[in-house]
């Protein structure tokens, strides 16, 4: 494995505890700060110049740093702006003396680094690949505007596919980045729900990574379990997905009508949900959200996996990621607890319905499985 030099002079290095900014537990992180405005954090002390794969990778260009003791005491947080969005991330430690050497160390970085211009190392946002939480993934590479041209125009033909060429039925909901409408292509009456994403929000969110994948998962994969896309396209502000119909709704909803599904019927969904993921894992793919909100059903109740933007790709036999991402109440233990790990989070099973997520943390990390 190649090892990655330092960017440049260390300035400061040593533990903090860094909160998370969706589930928002507090995590040991050893941090360094280079005079070139990284500021690098890792689960374990690195090696001398062995600076790869960091979970955590800021910079302090521009930020404003503040000494504050709530929601816990010796606290700082870090200001700065991501693309057009104001983000705070918050660092501990154990004492007053050494939040006062953390933040003289990164004012004297940030105030030698004002004015100068461009410089190596990340982009000038706190938090640029740091971001955690549902539908975000904490040491994910970044990606600038540009790259979301690579999304291309159309998947089928370029030259003719656009909004025109579709009648807009109805939305069918509505999410951070956009909608999704069922659509009726004008040429051939056929019905699909069309995925419309807002450019700007993508961008804003730090969500162009994610985006690039769902689009890559689409077009790559084929299975009579999950969703299939027909096309995809974008105008000048918008990127969209044209996927298949699943009109039998979703499988939470079915769910929460009925409290519980017959034994039979049961077994008929996992067989294919089975199906389903071993052919994402033997494609390479971790799929990541698996939960009922994501499961569909078509018209002939058979199940529909739908939501790629959380897959991580590339994933091979004995590979792992340790990327933290997922929706809360669905995580798989070894997530929750930053190790590495591979396909096997997919087959997480889920704990019982409590209402409140510290509640459940400790039945997904200590509960023991139990026999169906």
């Amino acid at each position: 494995m190649a090892e990655a030099e330092a960017p440049g002079n260390i300035v400061k290095e040593g533990w903090l505890q860094k909160r998370g900014e969706h589930i928002r537990n507090w995590r040991d992180r050893y941090f360094i700060l280079f005079d070139n405005g990284d500021l690098v954090g890792f689960k374990t002390q690195p090696e001398r110049n062995n600076y790869r794969d960091p979970l955590n990778k800021f910079t302090v260009r521009d930020c404003q740093i503040m000494a504050v003791d709530k929601p816990r005491p010796h606290t700082f947080t870090i200001r700065g702006l991501q693309w057009t969005t104001v983000i705070e991330r918050n660092f501990s430690v154990d004492n007053d003396r050494e939040r006062e050497e953390w933040v003289a160390a990164i004012r004297y970085v940030a105030s030698q680094l004002s004015g100068a211009g461009s410089a190596t190392g990340a982009t000038g946002a706190v938090g640029a690949g740091g971001a955690t939480g549902a539908g975000g993934a904490a040491g994910d590479a970044d990606t600038d505007d540009c790259d979301i041209a690579h999304l291309g125009t159309s998947f089928r033909d370029p030259r003719r596919m656009t909004l025109e060429k579709f009648e807009f039925v109805k939305v069918l909901g509505k999410g951070t980045f956009g909608k999704v409408v069922l659509s009726r292509e004008k040429g051939t009456g056929k019905l699909y729900a069309m995925k419309i994403l807002k450019k700007h929000l993508i961008i804003q969110k730090d969500e162009v990574a994610h985006t690039i994948t769902e689009n890559h998962v689409l077009k790559k994969t084929k299975h009579p379990f999950l969703t299939a896309l027909r096309y995809s396209f974008q105008t000048a502000d918008r990127v969209c997905f044209v996927m298949e119909y699943a009109n039998g709704g979703e499988l939470f909803f079915h769910l929460s009508r009925e409290r519980a599904f017959s034994e039979e019927r049961t077994r008929f969904y996992g067989a294919e949900i089975v199906s389903a993921l071993g052919y994402l894992h033997a494609e390479g793919i971790i799929y990541r959200d698996l939960k009922l909100e994501n499961l569909l059903l078509d018209k002939d109740g058979h199940i529909k996996i739908a939501d790629f933007g959380l897959c991580k790709v590339n994933i091979t036999y004995g590979r792992t990621t340790k990327t933290f991402c997922g929706t809360p109440e669905y995580l798989a233990p070894e997530v929750l607890e930053d190790l590495d790990y591979g396909p096997a989070v997919d087959w997480s099973v889920p704990p019982p319905p409590l209402l409140n997520f510290q509640l459940l943390l400790p039945h997904i990390l200590r509960s023991s499985l139990l026999d169906p």
